[in-house]
């Protein structure tokens, strides 16, 4: 096309532009080639401003190659390489003008392989029309770009013996069909990746496809939707699940609009697992009415991971002796969450109850009564839970069954207030000071008796623990005057880092005796703060230092005035780190 046709086609487009008030409107009827008209249900409208901009509302040269000099092409430029594009594939080629215009502005990456050549920025669209002219393009690229997809995805479906679409009619008779039904053109692109042999359908089988689908259960949108996320929908022998499932849902009183509105085309689904997983809704006896209900207040249930953290929750429920009337109830009132939310409350609630060491049956019970409970908040920690209420874990067991709505209270984010001390429980604990010849009502008792946590026969329990590991008894008393808290922990705990630190660190027991909160320290801290000050030690770049020295500082205190005295310092305290917290997990 010479320059004067190209005015010629620029003056048409003003024209338009004009007498659509300064909108650029894509006629709903474009003359094919051979007369016959081509129906559109979606007009797209153009503005100067829009006219660089991709179906993703990108800036066009954001995506297009620099200009050589380090800048990028000019917004006029941009355009004018564009109409030189849609006037060859309409005026030459002879395509429809809106198969032309969308290939054209939605062609980004092609389009900046025809602008790597050009030099004068000047004369832009005079450089593509004169390119064009001469260099024939495969017009299978551009028109599979204008489809939503990558280069790296349709390299493979470019046909070997094709450069012009006019030349497969097939293929472009089935996109029509797409844009006609309703079919956004950059989406289009999806569905060939997914179902090819759907663009292969003799005349009229597509469209028939089509609007059988819309018939048997659904409206336009919803088939444009589903179709979307499935394009398997168009082959027979693979749409059963998905129809079912469709069906199903229409059954229970489940419109039109909750597919548009929950269903997401960045997002994949497996549908015969969400079949599996209505299936199941049934046999716990889920109605009809009941089963609408649920959907519609929590439809990621059945759609997030495809209903499988659903049938997940279910499970784990079943395990615990729950029955269907049990889990039933539960679904009809799910928390306000996410199921992937739910289902990891559950298990942290679980692994709560059995680290307070509550037992078994209890455990179940809980889990048949309460699901709605457990799974709703997530409880804190043991050790942050016990320390804030200030009691023992058989305490909290007792409390707990009592009455279970107590949990909420030790929910994530809650403020935790102190359970006041029975008098039985300080009465004994009282008495466990007395024998070990504290002072009544000394500071040093009253100290003890607001740290301590479990009953007397519990602390006397580890009290012995601590002297049948060589301790002598009047220092054990001294150090619970020093840090009561020591006899909080288990008697496998306390041997554990006694162990620990005596025959591995090297550490005397009168070492232990003179800092005793060394041994208040989580087994891992202090596993990895000994073991990287003997490291240092070794590499003679620190001199002996107090285990007070060693474990009382920060972390951060730790690496700067220790750790770092060493070049490859850091590296060692991180490996040692990953080391001993995994050894730890497993």
């Amino acid at each position: 096309m010479d320059n004067k046709n190209l005015k010629r086609s620029s003056f048409l487009r003003w024209v338009f532009v004009d007498l659509t008030g300064n909108h650029f409107i894509s006629s709903t009827k474009s003359i094919r080639p051979n007369g016959s008209y081509h129906d559109t249900q979606n007009p797209r409208f153009y503005t100067t401003k829009v006219a660089c901009k991709t179906k993703n509302g990108q800036n066009l040269n954001d995506l297009l190659p620099d200009d050589g000099n380090g800048g990028l092409w000019s917004r006029v430029a941009c355009r004018e390489a564009q109409d030189a594009l849609l006037d060859y594939l309409h005026s030459t080629r002879s395509l429809q003008f809106v198969d032309a215009e969308n290939i054209s502005r939605n062609s980004p990456k092609f389009l900046g392989k025809l602008l790597k050549g050009v030099k004068n920025k000047e004369n832009v669209g005079q450089f593509v029309t004169r390119y064009l002219r001469y260099h024939p393009i495969n017009e299978f690229e551009p028109f599979f770009e204008s489809m939503g997809l990558e280069p790296y995805e349709f390299s493979t479906f470019l046909p070997r013996n094709l450069m012009f679409l006019s030349d497969d009619n097939v293929l472009l008779e089935n996109y029509h069909v797409f844009c006609q039904y309703g079919f956004a053109p950059n989406k289009i692109g999806k569905i060939y990746k997914e179902a090819k042999e759907v663009f292969r359908y003799n005349h009229g089988i597509l469209s028939s496809r089509l609007h059988d689908l819309q018939n048997i259960i659904l409206d336009q949108s919803t088939v444009i939707k589903l179709v979307g996320l499935c394009p398997s929908l168009l082959i027979p022998d693979a749409i059963h699940d998905v129809l079912k499932v469709v069906k199903e849902l229409k059954s229970s009183g489940i419109m039109n609009s909750w597919f548009i509105e929950n269903l997401s085309e960045e997002n994949s689904f497996d549908w015969r697992h969400i079949l599996e997983l209505l299936c199941l809704f049934k046999k716990l006896g889920c109605e009809n009415e009941q089963l609408g209900r649920l959907v519609n207040q929590h439809p990621t249930l059945l759609l997030n991971n495809s209903g499988t953290t659903s049938v997940l929750i279910i499970g784990f429920l079943t395990k615990f002796g729950a029955t269907k009337t049990n889990i039933l109830s539960f679904f009809m009132k799910f928390p306000e969450i996410k199921g992937e939310e739910c289902l990891y409350n559950l298990r942290r609630s679980y692994h709560f109850l059995l680290d307070i060491e509550m037992e078994v049956d209890n455990i179940a019970k809980l889990f048949c009564t309460h699901p709605y409970l457990l799974g709703s908040w997530s409880l804190k920690g043991v050790k942050t839970a016990l320390n804030s209420l200030n009691s023992g874990k058989k305490r909290l067991c007792d409390i707990i069954m009592k009455n279970p709505q107590e949990l909420k209270n030790l929910a994530i984010g809650t403020k935790v207030k102190p359970l006041p001390s029975s008098k039985d429980c300080t009465e004994e604990k009282t008495k466990f000071l007395l024998d070990l010849g504290f002072v009544e009502d000394s500071n040093e008792m009253k100290r003890a008796l607001k740290r301590f946590r479990g009953r007397a026969g519990e602390l006397q329990e580890r009290f012995d623990c601590l002297v049948n590991m060589g301790f002598d008894r009047k220092d054990v008393v001294e150090m619970l005057k020093s840090s009561p808290q020591i006899v909080n922990q288990t008697k496998e705990v306390l041997e554990m880092k006694i162990g620990f630190l005596v025959n591995e660190m090297g550490y005397e027991l009168s070492c232990l005796c003179a800092y005793p909160s060394s041994l208040s320290y989580a087994i891992e801290t202090v596993k990895l703060r000994c073991m990287m000050y003997n490291w240092l030690k070794e590499q003679g770049v620190t001199n002996t230092m107090a285990l007070s020295t060693i474990l009382a500082c920060s972390e951060k205190q730790f690496i700067k005035d220790k750790v770092n005295r060493h070049p490859k310092g850091i590296e060692v305290y991180e490996m040692l780190k990953t080391q001993i917290y995994s050894d730890c997990v497993i």
